[in-house]
């Protein structure tokens, strides 16, 4: 990792903490907005040490533009989990011959960067 991407990625986690340390719920109940707090902080305590050790230039990018996405879904919407996406079960594959492998790859392909570590994590 170089020095210029090693200061990104330490800048990220200290924006996430930071927005973790003033963030607001919707509803504004303070058990809730507490329960959303600490939810931000064990999540970018849990993905940044699982990819600490990542050396590929191009996943360390890769992850550094999951996190910049899911920042700033989660302060668009208000919402710190990452936001589903709902497929219907056969939507991607072709109903002649397809089999269930190529519809998982589909549905794979399809998948946003915001969760590509979610269902890793989770």
């Amino acid at each position: 990792m170089t020095p210029a991407t090693r200061q990104e990625v330490l800048g990220l986690y200290r924006k996430v903490l930071q927005i973790a340390k003033t963030w607001q719920s919707a509803s504004g109940q303070i058990e809730e907005t507490m329960r959303e707090r600490e939810y931000i902080r064990n999540e970018a305590r849990t993905l940044f040490r699982k990819n600490k050790n990542v050396t590929d230039p191009k996943l360390i990018k890769q992850c550094i533009e999951e996190c910049e996405a899911r920042i700033e879904i989660g302060l668009h919407y208000n919402i710190p989990y990452p936001r589903p996406i709902h497929l219907p079960p056969m939507g991607l594959a072709h109903k002649q011959g397809r089999t269930l492998r190529h519809q998982e790859k589909l549905r794979k392909i399809s998948k946003p960067i915001y969760l590509k570590s979610h269902d890793e994590v989770s």
